[in-house]
Order: structure tokens, then sequence, then C-alpha cells
């Protein structure tokens, strides 16, 4: 999606896809730093022998919350929905996030987004919401479906 909208032009694209991102390649050294932000060494996600050997996943996967975090990231790039004269995006949280399908290290991922609603709660204040499905390449179920949120300040 290219351009600024106003609110009623955002409105009109209630149900329709606004964008999708880039693919990105999950590496095992993102892996490794996001488990030593976040404290979570579960092998699963750091130990590729024995992920092979122990899980159904043929290896290493990331992170939940990895892929979960790389939403406003995706978002941007997908150059989603941008309201006339935005002075700032706040992320204002999530709905509802699924994980559906883990990402093996290695994997591409991307997202498509397709805004939901818009709501202004205060003036110059909208709230967005939009389903962000990330999707991995070569796989028919997406790895996560999340009802993202922003807030968007006008004016």
């Amino acid at each position: 999606m290219s351009g600024q909208l106003s609110p009623a032009a955002a409105r009109e694209l209630i149900g329709t896809e606004t964008g999708v991102s880039q693919w990105h390649t999950i590496s095992q050294e993102q892996v490794n730093q996001f488990a030593d932000t976040t404290g979570d060494h579960q092998f699963i996600h750091l130990d590729e022998a024995r992920a092979a050997a122990e899980t159904p996943f043929g290896g290493t996967i990331a992170h939940g919350y990895l892929t979960l975090s790389m939403l406003s990231m995706l978002g941007a790039e997908a150059n989603n929905v941008r309201l006339q004269n935005t002075r700032i995006t706040i992320n204002y949280g999530l709905d509802k996030v699924r994980f559906l399908n883990p990402v093996r290290v290695g994997s591409r991922i991307r997202a498509r987004f397709v805004l939901m609603s818009i709501e202004e709660k205060n003036p110059g204040q909208w709230l967005l919401k939009n389903q962000a499905t990330v999707e991995i390449d070569g796989q028919q179920k997406p790895a996560m479906i999340a009802e993202s949120l922003a807030l968007v300040i006008t004016g």
C-alpha cells in the first residue's frame, strides 16, 4: 500500500489485504541472540543435534515470541495502511495470537496483513487492528496468525 489515507479511505480497506513483507531467513544467530535476551535457552532452539534427535522438528526452531516480535518490522516493511498527518504510531498490543507451525532455523518467513478495523479512540487517535499471518516459504500452514493493534496519533 502506498501513500497516506484519510480514516474514511482506510475504512474502505477493511477486510482486504493491505500489505505483504519481504522474505526473511531466520538464522541460528538470531535465535541464539533471542535466547540470550529472553533467558529462554530450551534445547529445541539452541542444540541442533539434540533437536534433530529428540523432537519432530528435525532441527532447531525459532522461539514463537521471536516470530511475534518481528511483526513491527514486517508491518513497516509491508507498507501497511498509513493515515494522513500521522505523527507517531505506537504498538498497542495484541488481541489474539496463535502459533500454528514451528519455524525451522534456516527457513524464510514473511507476513501478510489484512486490515480488520479502524476506530477513533480520541480525537486524532486511531486504533487500527490488522490480522497478521506469518508464512513459511514452501509450507501451506502458516507459522503464526495474530491480531495486532496499533495506535496512530495524527495532527
